[in-house]
Order: structure tokens, then C-alpha cells, then sequence
């Protein structure tokens, strides 16, 4: 699976309630969570992202507390992937579980700089710069993860691994 698209940057330690204040968790509604994605790191973020945006950040993105919210909020917004120094491993399964590709990779995340354009190949971890002509190596997800993520997440996954069974 390849992924392209323009890089929005944050730092070190983005934690849930920087993507998704705590004051709209009485939503569940996509739509809604993603009027306020990272609305206290980033308030002009939900009016510029654009669909297929790469979000890049540092280290330990996502920590605080376990809410699903905030990877449905980033999605929902329009971004295709998120990759980062590390993540904070319950927003990592969190992520995964509703079809978002994240990518640890300390190197791009560094490296990459808001307003680039990156492509990403999924299934081999690699990330190109196209803009600056840089190459980066993440540690690919394993295929049954691939898969997950192909079938808009976890849900969608079973629900398809069911019917074949049927």
C-alpha cells in the first residue's frame, strides 16, 4: 500500500488530549472529533489539514490517557499516516485497531519538515522525502496488520475473516 502526501509536524510527547480535548469526548461522532483535532497544540490544524496529510511528530506520540477518540479524530480529519519517533503503545493498537498506519521510524521523523511531500510504502517501511530526495527505513507491519489496516481496521478485518468462514 502506498501513501502520499504533505507533511504536518509536532514535537515530542503529544499526548490525547492535545489531539482531542477532553471537552468534546461527549461525541463519538468522526465529523465532529475532527473540527478539534490537535485544536490545543495546533488551533489552525482542523481548518488546513488536508486529505492524504502525513502527520510526523516525535517521540512518544499519543500518551495520556487510552482514548480511542483521538486516532479517530486524526483520521477523521484526513490523515493517511502518522509516522514518529515512537508511540505510546496503547494509541499504537488504538491506531491500528481503526485503520490508521502509524510508522516508528526516529530518522524521518527528524528529518522530514512541515510542508514536505512524502510517499510511504506500507508494506516495506520505507519513506521518501520527495521533496529533499531523503530515504528512511521503518520496521514494516506484519502482513496480518497490513491486512487490518487495508480493511479500514480491527472490525472491518473480522467481520470480512467471518464471512469466509461462513
Amino acid at each position: 500500500m502506498q501513501i502520499k502526501g504533505v507533511v504536518y509536524k509536532f514535537g515530542n510527547d503529544v499526548d490525547t488530549d492535545q489531539i482531542i480535548p477532553a471537552r468534546y469526548l461527549n461525541t463519538i461522532d468522526p465529523a465532529e472529533l475532527a473540527a478539534h483535532c490537535m485544536e490545543d497544540a495546533d488551533p489552525e490544524f482542523a481548518g488546513t489539514v488536508r486529505p492524504g496529510a502525513i502527520m510526523v511528530a516525535g517521540k512518544n506520540f499519543g500518551c495520556g490517557s487510552s482514548r480511542e477518540h483521538a486516532p479517530i479524530a486524526i483520521k477523521a480529519a484526513g490523515v493517511s499516516c502518522i509516522i514518529a519517533a515512537s508511540f505510546a503503545r496503547i494509541f499504537y493498537r488504538n491506531a491500528v485497531n481503526i485503520g490508521l498506519p502509524i510508522l516508528e521510524c526516529p530518522e524521518a521523523a527528524a528529518a522530514l519538515e512541515e510542508g514536505e511531500t512524502v510517499s510511504v510504502d506500507l508494506a516495506g517501511g520505507v519513506i521518501r522525502n520527495l521533496t529533499r530526495s531523503g530515504e528512511y527505513q521503518a520496521a514494516p507491519f506484519p502482513s496480518f496488520m497490513q491486512e487490518i489496516i487495508r480493511q479500514g481496521g480491527l472490525i472491518n478485518y473480522v467481520q470480512e475473516r467471518m464471512k469466509k468462514r461462513a
